[in-house]
């Protein structure tokens, strides 16, 4: 393979761009409140991190709720693929309202019960107008443009935080920059995207949908897996920026270096998307997902060192970061790949549904489990990281079982 064709963006159907398009404008604003939440609950409204893990892990509890909704809607000739995305990203526009407003407790955790619904909706919906609109073989390069969209917005969206906070010290503005983002990819849907599914007069009944899929060995053993994948996603957001801030030798990263450091992350993230995802077509998708979780427990080892170190712990926290990026973008694209291969064209909503749902089940776990290591010793919070880099075993040992069904099933 030619290294122009290696950087080369794929031929997709239109459909694909303007909904990548979409998606980076909304991650733009979910940029500026990612990494600085926690920073913003914790050391400006005073509330513990356990606290903050807690509230934030509740919205998973929504986001149950709301996968399931989104995978039944999805397949829904009443709602379909859009709908979908438009009630999504209003009910997230409204999250970011009350999360601008919150100064205790109870209302943190509204909020991010809102935007847990609002998430759980979107992403079923969203991957399924994906696998709709490509062939099995466009498939994995199409997921890598959309995560490729994704981390762009972020990115951007980390930056421009970063520097509002530096300048105005103001967090409460970035919610209401993310409040706009969603309204605006609203409009973007509305008037760009038509339904992608062509509904059937004898569609399957959805609670039968639901029966099928979760009698479906192959997609609860991945399912498995996967808690492990979005746990490990739900710590680069939710427990590394309080780690870097309060945990590093000295004094800690400062919000800017802390900015810089996931704006890194999230640029080497997207410069990687492509060209990873099209090293990995030569492989299976088990193999791939080995690959990720090979790196996640060498960046998780780095992340480590960078608390311990007594000198460079800023190259550490870089090099930690960039092969977290590699881990990230080889996992998301395959692992849905993976589920649209298992599931059968009239029931990838609610296979979609289940795939997402690990992402509610690994957020719900993440970052209450990330603040309660946090508050403990720093001995602790730092062995944290090893135990989370041991955990990949595990990971290795599903897979493989996995890939022994798929095989004995050819």
């Amino acid at each position: 393979m030619s290294e122009r064709r290696f950087f080369q963006f794929p031929h997709l159907n239109f459909k694909i761009w303007i909904l990548a398009a979409g998606r980076s404008i909304s991650q733009i604003g979910t940029g500026f409140t990612l990494f600085y939440a926690p920073i913003f609950f914790v050391n400006q409204v005073g509330l513990s991190a356990t606290t903050v893990g807690i509230a934030l892990g509740s919205g998973s509890i929504s986001g149950i709720v709301g996968r399931f909704l989104g995978g039944s809607f999805s397949d829904s000739q009443w709602w379909g693929r859009r709908k979908t995305l438009l009630l999504s990203a209003a009910i997230s526009a409204i999250a970011d309202v009350v999360l601008a407003l919150t100064y205790n407790f109870p209302m943190l955790v509204i909020g991010n019960l809102l935007m847990g619904l609002g998430i759980g909706l979107y992403w079923p919906a969203t991957e399924a107008a994906v696998a709709d609109l490509t062939t099995i073989e466009q498939r994995n390069e199409a997921f890598a443009i959309t995560r490729l969209a994704d981390s762009i917005g972020l990115g951007l969206g980390v930056v421009l935080g970063g520097a509002s906070i530096a300048f105005s010290g103001n967090y409460r503005t970035l919610f209401i920059i993310d409040g706009i983002s969603f309204l605006v990819f609203f409009a973007i849907v509305y008037v760009a995207i038509s339904e992608t599914y062509q509904f059937h007069e004898r569609q399957r009944d959805p609670s039968r949908g639901w029966l099928v899929a979760l009698s479906d060995r192959r997609l609860i053993i991945y399912s498995i897996v996967n808690v492990i994948f979005t746990t490990y996603v739900s710590q680069i957001q939710s427990t590394m920026p309080l780690y870097f801030k309060n945990f590093v030798s000295g004094r800690g990263f400062s919000p800017t270096i802390i900015s810089l450091i996931f704006s890194w992350h999230i640029v080497f993230s997207a410069l990687c998307q492509l060209p990873v995802a099209r090293f990995l077509n030569r492989f299976s998708r088990i193999e791939a997902l080995i690959f990720s979780l090979l790196f996640w427990g060498v960046g998780f080892i780095l992340v480590w060192l960078t608390g311990i170190s007594t000198t460079h712990a800023l190259v550490w926290a870089i090099l930690a970061l960039g092969v977290l990026a590699v881990a990230t973008v080889a996992y998301t694209p395959s692992a849905s790949a993976l589920v649209v291969d298992l599931s059968p064209p009239s029931l990838r909503g609610i296979y979609l549904s289940i795939n997402s749902q690990c992402w509610a089940i690994g957020y719900l776990i993440g970052p209450p489990l990330g603040g309660w290591a946090l508050d403990r010793s720093p001995s602790f919070a730092h062995g944290f990281w090893l135990a989370s880099a041991a955990s990949i075993g595990i990971g290795i040992l599903i897979l493989r079982s996995l890939n022994r069904i798929l095989k004995s099933e050819r």
